[in-house]
């Protein structure tokens, strides 16, 4: 065991773990009974309710990005942050429970790809499913890298031997129970995570002297060097701080636009990694319910993991010297960034017992977000691509075989990219040009072939492909998104680049999609039922037994509720 490791745990956090670890591979066990078919494995046979999909739908996101990156993020923007939430994520989930689930569950795809290659035909969902694969083998090597941090500063390991334990463990429980295995491990993580969070916040608001203490911290040393004004940090809007833009009218539109609308909802409503768990409800009403299910907890997470990374910054001597602009040695790889505010944090306020709570929740959050990305890579990978282009017509045993092994090779590429995660001081600038490039061309094409019926196959691909390369046409020319690819002839950096590319690709997917529409023929109205809204007989896109569900339990109610309560935090913060 090395001695030079950040958190200084004990016997009974270890133990702690270890239980927690104990309860991860028995569920994948257990889950293992129940998979005897390719269904089973990669949409749970289609049988679980609501409330598990829901929760699920949210752990499923709470890995990297609203953990490390959102307390990296909170530490060096502050309040800004929370636009990733209550403009970035709630109105997308409320859409796409209500608008697009009825599509996705009542076609019976297996796969958003597969939706693709119904509407567009071979084109689109080719370029889809290979995008998308991509994509969740680059997100995955986020999260194992994260995870492998946790482990390093937990017992000192090197780095790249943490990940590669890491990796092992959700490879355990994604090879033997499949999509059940991640979903109900992400129920258990879900409650693991809060439990671990609160107390971290509960307590680091207490040693730096409550809200006002946080604000007097972040007054004394704002406005230095490069750390925004105070009123940046402490105030939503126009946020500033985060977009890195210098006109505030500007921000604001990149915040609405950029991130709420094209990275948002090409995030939420087109990313299978989500919607996934949506699909394997046991009801079209279920399936509708469940991002919405979700959107409830997701309004609350940004007091467990922006205010941490706030008060970190104000308490963490590292953080504050990072912020100020110094250079700390430490840290998961030599150096402390804004990623380490959360570990830090943990050894300066968290006792005994409480910190083996607080480290088996941030193994939770990084495994949930690793295992979802795996659990939809495998299914992609095996359904549109192996089984649509290389092998064909082979029996539901083997494609399920070939599904495990997706798993395995998937979990090992991981391990590869994660050292390109390592590479930046602040995940989330990774993340989100990630998403720029992948979701939001995704989204246009999605959006626009949804609701209307003349775009056609050729629209679809060329659209898609078009969309894509814009986006990574902006990352390379601005400045350090693509790190010693970009050029910096445009001067943005950082998420505000990332918001910036994702518009791009969403105007170059729309121009490119409605122009080859016009000069290139459209499939005939009757192949679109399902598929395009003006098309889809209404009764088609609800569960009619609904009706009779007290309110409660009914979609629309629900969504009402989560969107009042999404424009009171908006207004009060």
């Amino acid at each position: 065991m090395a001695s030079d490791t950040i958190i200084s745990a004990s016997w009974v956090d270890y133990l702690i773990v270890a239980i927690y670890f104990g309860f991860v591979l028995g569920i994948g066990l257990m889950a293992r009974r129940g998979v005897s078919d390719s269904v089973d494995f990669f949409l749970s046979g289609r049988s679980l309710p609501a409330w598990v999909t829901g929760l699920a739908f949210i752990s499923a996101n709470l890995g990297a990005v609203e953990i490390m990156g959102m307390s990296a993020s909170g530490a060096e923007f502050g309040l800004p942050t929370v636009h990733y939430f209550w403009v970035g994520a709630i109105p997308a989930m409320l859409f796409l429970g209500i608008v697009m689930m009825p599509f996705y569950y009542g076609s019976q795809v297996r796969s958003v790809p597969e939706f693709m290659l119904r509407r567009f035909g071979t084109g689109a969902h080719l370029v889809n499913a290979v995008s998308f694969a991509v994509a969740q083998l680059l997100i995955a090597g986020i999260n194992l890298y994260l995870l492998g941090s946790i482990i390093q500063a937990l017992l000192g390991l090197d780095l790249f031997l943490a990940v590669v334990i890491a990796a092992v463990i959700v490879l355990c429980y994604i090879t033997l129970g499949g999509l059940s295995a991640a979903i109900y491990n992400e129920v258990l993580q879900f409650f693991v995570i809060v439990a671990a969070l609160t107390p971290l916040t509960l307590l680091g608001l207490d040693r730096v002297g409550g809200w006002q203490g946080v604000k007097d911290g972040i007054a004394e040393t704002a406005g230095q060097g490069d750390v925004p004004p105070a009123a940046d940090q402490l105030n939503s809007w126009p946020g500033t701080a985060l977009t890195g833009f210098d006109s505030e009218l500007l921000s604001v539109v990149g915040i609405v636009f950029g991130l709420g609308f094209v990275l948002s909802f090409g995030y939420w409503t087109t990313n299978f990694v989500e919607v996934q768990r949506a699909m394997a409800t046991d009801s079209i009403s279920s399936a509708r319910k469940t991002p919405i299910i979700g959107a409830f907890p997701k309004m609350f997470v940004p007091f467990i993991t922006i205010i941490p990374g706030m008060i970190a910054a104000v308490l963490v001597a590292e953080i504050a010297e990072v912020k100020a602009g110094g250079d700390v040695s430490g840290g998961a790889e030599g150096s402390v960034t804004y990623n380490d505010s959360l570990i830090y944090l943990m050894r300066d306020v968290l006792p005994n017992g409480l910190l083996g709570v607080a480290i088996a929740g941030l193994l939770a959050a990084f495994m949930a977000g690793m295992a979802a990305n795996v659990s939809a890579f495998n299914t992609v990978f095996s359904v549109d691509l192996w089984e649509r282009y290389a092998v064909k017509d082979r029996s539901d045993g083997y494609y399920l075989r070939v599904g495990r092994w997706a798993t395995v090779g998937a979990t090992v590429v991981a391990v590869f990219t994660a050292q390109l995660a390592a590479s930046f001081s602040n995940i989330m600038d990774y993340l989100q040009t990630l998403f720029g490039f992948f979701n939001a061309p995704l989204f246009a094409t999605f959006i626009l072939g949804m609701f209307w019926k003349r775009m056609t196959a050729t629209a679809g691909w060329a659209g898609l492909a078009s969309g894509t390369l814009a986006a990574v046409l902006v990352g390379f020319l601005a400045e350090g998104t693509l790190g010693s690819l970009s050029i910096g002839v445009l001067p943005l950096s950082g998420q505000g680049a990332a918001f910036v590319a994702a518009g791009v690709a969403f105007a170059v997917d729309i121009v490119v999609s409605v122009a080859v529409s016009l000069v290139t023929t459209p499939k005939p109205a009757h192949e679109l039922v399902g598929l395009v809204y003006s098309e889809t007989p209404k009764e088609d896109l609800v569960d009619e037994a609904e009706a009779s569900y007290p309110w409660y339990r009914r979609t629309l109610p629900l969504a009402g509720i989560a969107a009042v309560l999404t424009i009171i935090l908006n207004l009060a913060f």
